[in-house]
């Protein structure tokens, strides 16, 4: 029997009208009634070897159409589609089809090649017999030109069955292998490609690892992701997609991009956030409550599964934290294009808040430009803290003198510096830990007491002592507050366990102060790598002079102080400097003193005068 050869029916069409309201009846003569063919294969059913085939559907398909004389036939084809899904490409087609009015057959190989949700495919099948469609599944028996088939239900819900189970399985597969420490996806981090002698393996991509580092770097000096963004897509360097498909990689090879050239600030800020980069493998980052959603959720972190060091690392685990923190603060430039370095590192001890960066013009004698920090608390309306304010040159200065300090102690007094930092630390963490514990045991009570609290609310709406409104307004808070204590019981066992796990990482700062030798000018760089944060306290005008404390934190150290010792001063002189401040700190309190007494004689005068008045009067 010759083979019919399949048409393009693409102009005919083109002139129906897209309507679904368009009567079988009324269907237009000159457009041919069309028999579909539809076939389907998804992943799954690559297992189930040739049968399942598109080209073997196709052959099926097309023998019974022929030998049937079936008209106009056209094939439909999903590759790659679950069974689940029903916004398949070419299953949508066909009933825009159906829906027009110009489909006479439509027919597949099986019930499972239309779809493997038996509510959906039946609605889809009733639509077919509302059309005037006729339905023919080849394998199962069923063509509803010699009536409905009773099975045809059972074979549905059997068909979506195996749909729930291959996804159990593979599921199964892939949890194994997740738990194993194996990579589950073909995917990798821009940096790496699949070591070819072993596909489960990562191999560093030597052409654009550098890239990443530098990427890192630029966060480090302090430029903005849609920054490092720009130079990128300026020096002409391939984004991801491009790059793979000039490998050959990564299914990128038939994509077409509209400028391989143009990086986004979102593709930056994804990779500045891949853990893949220390060297680990992370997994179950992704996950779905059911095989037939279609999209994928995240994953919390405390319940994703990482494996350290399986790989090589391009960034090292400390550039890798610091540039964490550093991205989470949002730096805009201003008017001019610069960005403040220190956006994002002072605080208000007072709110917690960051202090934020606020240039304006000022007055000549200082420089006719005023570039100031003040607490984000205080700009909000209302004002819900104090301004703490300070210059922006103030702190950079302390910072720099912090740093240098620092650094010259440790290189002068290297074993000195990590007897007192672990010292210190074993202080701080033996307050903190003592701290926590403390808090977590009254949040703890309290949860406690909301559980009775609300089983003893519910008892009285149970017993009508309480109205249903009166009710869901108490339990309602109660959960609140009971949800809220709980994150921040979360919160408080986490700092606990890191307290515990965490060592004095003195020769990372050694290590790091090793590498700089001039410290005559405060760069983004060396701010970002020495500070972790500036705490600014709120300026003292109590003695007429004002006093600003303002607490330097360094990475890996925290705050540190060099003891007195160390201070290079002689006795004579230390002892003059102490008696200075104690001169200084009486005269405080002279000044206080003093604008108290004078205060308080003013309301008692004001209080005075009234009666003074009147018995003049």
């Amino acid at each position: 029997m010759n083979r019919q050869p399949e048409k393009d029916f693409t102009t005919l069409l083109s002139q129906w009208p897209e309507t679904a309201e368009q009567p079988i009846l009324n269907r237009r003569l000159d457009i041919p009634t069309l028999t579909i063919l539809y076939e389907r294969l998804s992943v799954d059913d690559d297992f189930a070897g040739e049968s399942n085939s598109i080209k073997n559907q196709k052959s099926l398909l097309e023998n019974h159409a022929m030998k049937s004389a079936f008209p106009n036939i056209i094939h439909l084809t999903d590759d790659g589609f679950s069974g689940t899904r029903f916004d398949r490409p070419s299953f949508t087609k066909a009933m825009e089809l159906v829906e027009a009015g110009v489909v006479g057959i439509f027919a597949v190989k099986d019930l499972s090649r239309y779809g493997r949700d038996h509510l959906r495919v039946g609605l889809y099948t009733e639509r077919l017999r509302e059309c005037g469609v006729r339905f023919i599944a080849l394998q199962d028996n069923v063509d509803t030109l010699h009536g409905e088939d009773d099975f045809t239900p059972f074979r549905n819900i059997i068909n979506e069955w195996a749909a729930r189970d291959a996804s159990r399985k593979v599921k199964a597969i892939f949890k194994a292998k997740a738990l194993d420490g194996k990579h589950v996806t073909g995917n990798f981090p821009y940096g790496y490609l699949q070591n070819p002698n072993d596909k489960g393996k990562w191999i560093v991509d030597a052409e654009v690892a550098p890239i990443v580092k530098r990427i890192y770097q630029m966060v480090v000096a302090g430029y903005g992701v849609y920054q490092i963004a720009e130079i990128l897509s300026n020096e002409k360097i391939l984004i991801p997609g491009a790059h793979w498909q000039k490998l050959g990689v990564m299914n990128r090879k038939t994509h077409v991009f509209a400028d391989p050239y143009l990086w986004s600030g979102t593709t930056i800020r994804t990779m500045l956030r891949k853990e893949e980069y220390m060297g680990h493998t992370v997994n179950n980052k992704t996950y779905k409550n059911s095989y037939k959603d279609k999209q994928r959720k995240l994953t919390p972190k405390d319940e994703r599964l990482i494996f350290e060091n399986t790989h090589p690392a391009i960034i090292d685990t400390e550039t890798w934290h610091n540039v964490q923190r550093l991205i989470k603060t949002v730096r805009k430039p201003n008017k001019y294009g610069t960005i403040n370095p220190l956006t994002g590192m002072l605080y208000c001890p007072d709110c917690g808040r960051k202090m934020t960066n606020h240039r304006s013009i000022d007055s000549p004698k200082n420089g006719g430009f005023a570039d100031v920090y003040i607490c984000a608390g205080y700009r909000n309306r209302p004002r819900k803290c104090t301004m703490h304010y300070i210059r922006t040159a103030v702190a950079q200065e302390l910072a720099l003198e912090a740093i240098r300090s620092t650094c010259g102690f440790v290189k002068e007094n290297e074993s000195d510096f990590i007897k007192l930092v672990r010292e210190a630390s074993q202080v701080q963490q033996d307050e903190t830990v003592k701290a926590h514990k403390k808090r977590l045991t009254k949040n703890e009570k309290r949860i406690a007491e909301l559980d009775t609290l609300f089983r003893k609310t519910y008892e009285d709406f149970a017993a009508g002592r309480l109205t249903e409104k009166r009710f869901t307004q108490l339990s309602s808070g109660y959960e609140s507050e009971q949800e809220t204590l709980e994150q921040e019981c979360a919160g408080l066992h986490s700092e606990i366990e890191r307290y515990a796990a965490d060592s004095v990482r003195a020769d990372k700062f050694i290590e790091l102060a090793s590498r700089y030798s001039d410290f005559t000018e405060l760069t983004p760089q060396m701010l970002n790598e020495f500070i972790e944060k500036i705490v600014v306290y709120e300026a003292d005008k109590s003695s007429g002079e004002r006093k600003q404390n303002v607490d330097i934190y360094l990475n890996y150290i925290g705050k540190f102080t060099i003891p007195a010792e160390y201070d290079g001063l002689t006795d004579e002189e230390r002892e003059a400097q102490q008696d200075l401040e104690e001169k200084r700190a009486q005269q405080r309190a002279y000044h206080r003193n003093w604008y108290a007494e004078n205060k308080r004689k003013k309301k008692q005068a004001e209080e005075t005068a009234p009666a003074q008045k009147e018995k003049t009067a």
